[in-house]
């Protein structure tokens, strides 16, 4: 596959897939279950840039200029680089006839980078043991992150149905 065949690919595969995630967190909002705030995650990178890489609450920090936006593009800059990843590991063969395995195992096992880097890093705790209900958010992390695995097939489909 030639090399700008496969950008496009995992560009496409990364943004489908993250947006698949944003349609099932809007849905649980409009369900009334709350989901990440990407703003915070913005203060954290802005934080970050600070030299400041754990808070005890990053909603207590002080705000970051631009953080609801800095947020954004890291949750997308995050989905590409987990499709890139998802590539290198099965093969850029795999975008080519995309197979549900890979992708929604991929998207399970990335659940441990916010339980295990984002949510302690954010105050939440390894596994969200410093929020009041740490068992039902990992288990929300969890399902959002099964439905980006699924998000990486449907969109691996997607592309080839359009561009193979």
């Amino acid at each position: 596959m030639p090399l700008v065949t496969l950008l496009f690919s995992m560009l496409w595969v990364g943004v489908g897939a993250t947006l698949v995630m944003d349609l099932w967190t809007l849905l649980l909002k409009r369900l009334g279950i709350a989901t990440l705030n990407y703003a915070m995650v913005g203060r954290w990178a802005g934080h970050l840039g600070a030299g400041r890489w754990r808070h005890q609450a990053i909603a207590k920090a002080p705000p970051v200029r631009g953080e609801l936006l800095l947020g954004w593009l890291l949750h997308y800059v995050t989905g590409l680089l987990f499709a890139a990843i998802l590539v290198g590991l099965a093969s850029p063969q795999w975008l080519q006839s995309p197979t549900l395995w890979p992708a929604l195992s991929f998207g399970i096992v990335s659940v441990l980078v916010p339980l295990c880097v984002i949510q302690p890093a954010l105050g939440a705790g390894y596994f969200a043991m410093n929020t009041p209900t740490p068992l039902r958010n990992c288990l929300r992390s969890l399902a959002t992150h099964a439905v980006f695995g699924a998000g990486l097939y449907l969109a691996g489909l997607v592309r080839v149905a359009l561009f193979a």
